[in-house]
C-alpha cells in the first residue's frame, strides 16, 4: 500500500482537504508530472458561491488530491499505468470568485490557453457552475462538440435565488447554444418538467437505466464525435458517494458507471472534463477516494483508446 505522511491539526484530527506538500494528483513523481510533457492537466477550481443545502464544495479539489496520494497507480482492469502519459496538476484557480460571471470568464481565459496546447483539461470543482467557464473556454478553440452531463438533477431552472448562473441553472444556460445529453436524472421541479416537455428534450432518467445496459449506446449515439464531459458526483448512488451537496437516492453504481465511461471513451473524443459537487467531510474518506479513483479511471480509459 502506498503511504503518505500524516497531516494533523492541533486537536489531532487528520483533515481531508489539506494539500499535500507537492499538491499533485496521485503524488506522481516529477518526471511524469512535468507540464510540457503531460497530456493531462488537472485544474483545481474551488469555487462555491451559489450552492444550496450542504456547503463544502470549495474543499473538494484539496480532498480529491489528498485522497489520490493513497491510490495505487497501476490499473488492474487495463494492465496499465496511466500516470506515465503525464499528468500535471496546476495551482488552484481563484480569480473572479466574487461573482459567477467573473469566475466564468476567468476560468474560460485560463483553459483556452490549455486547450490551445492540445491538453486534456480536467477541472476539479467546486460547484457545477464551473462547467460554464470550461465550455466557454473550449468553444474558443473547438466549434463542433456536444456536451454530456452526468447528474442526478436537471439543472434546467432559468434562474435560482436571484441569478441565472446558479449551479441549478447550468444545463439551462448550456442548452441555449449547445447540444447536450443528460444522464442519470432523478430530481427536478415542475417548471423544469414543463420546460422539458415544451422543448421535447430527451433525458435519460435513472429509473429507466439503472441495472440495464441498452441505454448506453443510445446515449452515446446522441452525441457528436467530439464531446465535453461534466460529471456531477451526485450522479452516483449515495451508497457509494454520500458526500455531495444534494444527494439523491437511486443513482448509478460504480461498475455500470465505469462500463459506460469506458464505452464512451472508445466511441467519442473527449476534449475536456469537469468533476464537481463533492462536499468532503472528515468522517467520509470513501467519497473523496472514490472521486479520485473515478478521475484516474477516466484518464486510463482515455489514454488507452
Amino acid at each position: 500500500m502506498r503511504r503518505i505522511g500524516a497531516f494533523r491539526n492541533a486537536r489531532g484530527v487528520k483533515p481531508l482537504w489539506k494539500y499535500p506538500r507537492r499538491g499533485y494528483l496521485g503524488d506522481i513523481e516529477r518526471k511524469f508530472s512535468d507540464f510540457e510533457k503531460s497530456r493531462v492537466v488537472i485544474l483545481p477550481v474551488p469555487y462555491e458561491t451559489t450552492t444550496t443545502y450542504r456547503k463544502g464544495a470549495k474543499n473538494a479539489p484539496r480532498a480529491i488530491i489528498t485522497a489520490s496520494r493513497n491510490m495505487e497507480l497501476y490499473d488492474e482492469e487495463l494492465d496499465y499505468e496511466p500516470y506515465k502519459i503525464g499528468i500535471h496538476t496546476l495551482r488552484e484557480l481563484k480569480e473572479g470568485f466574487n461573482s459567477p460571471q467573473k469566475m466564468i470568464k476567468a476560468l474560460a481565459d485560463k483553459v483556452q490557453g490549455l486547450f490551445s496546447l492540445g491538453k486534456l483539461v480536467i477541472a476539479l470543482g467546486g460547484e457545477h457552475t464551473i462547467t460554464l467557464g470550461m465550455v466557454e473556454g473550449l468553444k474558443r478553440e473547438e466549434k463542433d462538440f456536444s456536451i454530456l452531463i452526468l447528474d442526478a438533477h436537471t439543472d434546467l431552472r432559468n434562474s435560482y435565488e436571484g441569478t441565472k448562473y446558479s449551479h441549478a441553472c447550468v444545463a439551462r444556460r448550456l442548452i441555449e447554444e449547445n447540444r447536450i445529453v443528460q444522464v442519470g436524472i432523478r430530481s427536478l421541479c415542475r417548471k423544469e418538467a414543463d420546460f422539458i416537455k415544451e422543448k421535447n428534450l430527451r433525458l435519460f432518467y435513472a429509473k429507466d437505466i439503472v441495472g440495464r445496459e441498452e441505454w448506453m449506446k443510445e446515449a452515446i449515439s446522441r452525441l457528436s464525435d467530439k464531446i465535453y464531459l461534466s460529471i456531477d458526483l451526485d450522479f452516483l448512488d449515495p451508497s457509494i458517494m454520500p458526500a455531495v451537496g444534494t444527494p439523491e437516492p437511486g443513482g448509478l453504481g460504480w461498475y455500470e458507471t465505469l462500463k459506460f465511461l469506458c464505452l464512451l471513451s472508445q466511441k467519442k473524443k473527449i476534449l475536456g472534463i469537469d468533476v464537481v459537487e463533492l462536499c468532503p467531510t472528515p468522517l467520509d474518506i470513501p467519497s473523496s477516494f472514490a472521486a479520485a479513483k473515478l478521475i484516474y479511471k477516466l484518464i486510463a480509459y482515455l489514454t488507452t483508446t
